[in-house]
């Protein structure tokens, strides 16, 4: 019965997988070529002003559209609010670290200010996040269009369906498979922490009494860089913030793979990364050749951008961000 059972959920995933790809293959860069003609410029001039007065909303932005496509498809469901605080954005993982709610609804207002009623909020992420790479020194590539809005978004969703910064390598690699990103995708990916932040909860079960043991260190870590790390994060301050994840956090590069390298990722899924001889190929990859990685970060986040997308009548064009239309 469980070999059964397995091979049924298996049969079903990859209904749900095909469905998700065929979706995503109706969206098109000229979209909105006719019905709004400057909506790249307008989300463009928005972000640069965003990201202008906080740097800290390059990597907020990329995150919300991660965090989106992640949990049933990237359908702007992680910005729906909730009265009964079971939405997405209510979840562990995002509550209280997710950040640029207020920035899309800002971005979203201007745009409506040029097309009303035309552009979805999840096509409004996904140029968002990609305006905001490029911002910080990302190379461009070109969004695909023409998403939809959902009606839904789940708590429970999102603590079952959002990668975990504790997650081995295999760990990994099956999260990612299950949205159809594969192993490369999911290294590459992980390259986003170039700009990336953290609080020292995520770091100190590495630095203090590591697996159970008293005084232990996750030896996966560089020696020098936990001792630095002690000195941010004492183990009772777990809302202390670390701040960068490499060497030139603020710049979209290849640094985070160089640290990854070194033994100096901050999160136990960067040193995951080079734990498979795969894994360590392609951070080799990118540490080497940064715009080898450039290059296939942007056609990593086009692949992304297309898991599980709603198209035609599946979907609506939210009036406001956070809130379904009204029947």
């Amino acid at each position: 019965m469980a070999l059964a059972g397995s091979g049924c959920a298996l049969i079903f995933s990859t209904i749900l997988f095909m469905a998700a790809v065929a979706s995503g293959a109706k969206l098109s860069k000229y979209h909105y070529y006719k019905t709004c003609p400057k909506l790249e410029t307008v989300v463009r001039n928005k972000v640069d002003e965003i990201v202008s007065a906080d740097l800290g909303m390059a990597p907020g932005l990329l995150r919300l559209h991660f965090h989106d496509c992640f949990v049933r498809g990237c359908d702007g469901s992680v910005l729906l609010d909730s009265a009964s605080n079971s939405a997405e954005k209510d979840a562990p993982p995002n509550f209280g670290s997710l950040r640029g709610f207020d920035e899309v609804d800002a971005i979203k207002a201007s745009v409506e200010s040029a097309c009303p009623g035309v552009v979805s909020c999840a096509d409004i992420l996904a140029l968002a996040a990609r305006d905001a790479v490029v911002k910080v020194g990302g190379k461009y590539w070109s969004v695909p269009l023409g998403r939809k809005d959902g009606f839904t978004s789940s708590l429970v969703e999102a603590n079952t369906s959002l990668p975990s910064p504790f997650m081995t390598f295999p760990q990994l690699v099956q999260n990612f498979a299950a949205v159809g990103l594969n192993a490369k995708d999911m290294v590459i990916l992980s390259g986003g922490h170039t700009i990336g932040q953290a609080h020292c909860a995520v770091v100190i079960p590495r630095l203090y009494n590591f697996n159970g043991v008293a005084g232990a260190t996750d030896p996966s870590l560089d020696p020098k860089f936990a001792n630095f790390l002690r000195t941010l994060c004492p183990s009772d301050e777990p809302l202390t913030f670390v701040g960068q994840m490499d060497a030139t956090n603020g710049t979209f590069d290849n640094k985070y793979f160089k640290a990854v390298k070194s033994r100096r990722g901050l999160f136990s899924s960067d040193a995951a990364l080079i734990t498979n001889s795969f894994g360590r190929r392609v951070v080799n990859i990118a540490a080497k050749y940064p715009g080898s990685f450039l290059k296939d970060f942007g056609k990593s986040m086009v692949k992304m951008g297309k898991i599980g997308v709603l198209t035609g009548s599946a979907g609506e064009i939210r009036q406001v961000c956070s809130a379904v239309n009204s029947s």
